[in-house]
């Protein structure tokens, strides 16, 4: 693929959001599902058509639906989110139709989407698997975040106020949300692990990691999963931190699989961004931006065409088919998205359309840089 000679990386998502916010000091993851059943065969699986994400993944040893949910736009991100109430029925409608993995995290909101996830999840808390983040300098009064954090005495700290946000004994995934190069990534593993031991948490993640800091980290406490940016149109993790997860046996969570809801064909040049939304920080939302990158949807949308689907539906599809540990967790506050997203599942991409989609991204261009310059910093995926 042809590269713009100053993007450094290919797409754009939501959780680079967070560490923007942060440096300003704002207040602000191959299974049965796409490939065991054609759609034809799909017709008559009652228990797919009810519930379409219930297939399952394993992220290292621990299971999970096929597709998770991302809490994250419930709260923050693209603008004011919605009230507690309305969070709370949607991440229910998620589970009802087959989801158990739940993504937040401390700084969404900040502290709001815990809140909402706790509560939520409550009445089948231990049948689902709860993903929440630590990493950032963030005010417990005035909510002000201020940087990165992840000196082990912080990260005990506030874990215990995650845990009481998320009504729950225990973590089911812990992830480091952004590599702090002020603190070893040693230590960093040390603690989780000493919080393992204590039973508040049973897993370890990072995000935005590469392969070498995943590395050492696995070797102190084996890591379950990495949350790192990766969609159709962001290929930042493919060279060299997906083939450590295949070795070390490490599950995969992409987060902004929809590009941020520009793979879904729904945002055109005309598209106005209300005030609050991240999207407008970023260099691949300008118009001309927007404009420029249409050819990708255009690819998605012959695709889905051909196979009834939508274009969203086929960049989830083609995420699934890239590897069987990986799984995508795709955000929103509408309850039709929502059925949308999770339907992906039953999308049956064949070799002749895996191909296609090969072949004619191969030849296109991606324009602007998946984030600003300050956030890509942030970033450990390439190193």
């Amino acid at each position: 693929m042809k590269k713009e000679t100053k993007t450094r990386s290919e797409g754009i998502h939501r959780r680079d959001f967070i560490a923007k916010s942060a440096l300003a000091g704002a207040s602000l993851a191959l299974g049965k599902c796409v490939f065991a059943n054609p759609a034809s065969e799909l017709k008559g699986n009652t228990m797919n058509q009810l519930n379409p994400a219930s297939d399952k993944r394993k992220l290292g040893s621990l299971e999970v639906s096929a597709l998770g949910l991302g809490c994250m736009n419930l709260t923050w991100a693209y603008g004011p989110g919605v009230d507690k109430k309305t969070g709370v029925l949607l991440i229910r409608s998620a589970y009802e139709q087959g989801v158990t993995f739940f993504d937040t995290a401390e700084v969404y909101g900040p502290f709001k989407d815990e809140e909402y996830v706790g509560e939520a999840v409550a009445p089948f808390r231990d049948k689902v698997v709860i993903a929440t983040k630590f990493g950032f300098n963030i005010n417990p009064d005035t909510r002000q975040v201020s940087g990165l954090n992840s000196r082990p005495e912080h990260i005990k700290r506030v874990v215990e106020a995650s845990l009481r946000r998320l009504k729950t004994d225990a973590i089911d995934l812990l992830y480091q949300h952004r590599i702090d190069r002020s603190v070893s990534i040693e230590d960093v593993a040390g603690a989780v692990k000493d919080l393992i031991l204590q039973g508040k948490v049973k897993h370890f993640g990072l995000s935005e990691a590469g392969p070498k800091t995943l590395r050492r980290a696995h070797a102190v406490q084996p890591v379950t999963a990495v949350q790192n940016e990766y969609s159709f149109w962001t290929r930042d993790s493919e060279p060299m931190v997906l083939p450590a997860c295949e070795e070390l046996g490490i599950g995969f969570v992409p987060w902004s699989p929809l590009g941020m809801g520009y793979l879904t064909g729904k945002i055109d040049a005309k598209t106005r961004f209300q005030e609050g939304d991240l999207r407008l920080m970023f260099p691949r939302f300008t118009p001309e931006a927007i404009l420029a990158n249409r050819p990708i949807v255009d690819l998605l949308t012959e695709v889905a065409k051909k196979n009834g689907a939508t274009p969203g539906q086929v960049a989830l599809a083609w995420l699934l088919a890239q590897k069987p540990f990986i799984v995508p967790i795709p955000g929103t506050t509408n309850v039709s998205h929502l059925k949308e997203n999770l339907s992906a599942t039953a999308v049956y991409l064949s070799s002749e359309d895996r191909r296609h989609l090969k072949d004619g991204f191969s030849k296109l261009r991606v324009y602007g840089d998946r984030s600003t310059a300050a956030l890509l910093e942030m970033s450990d995926a390439m190193k």
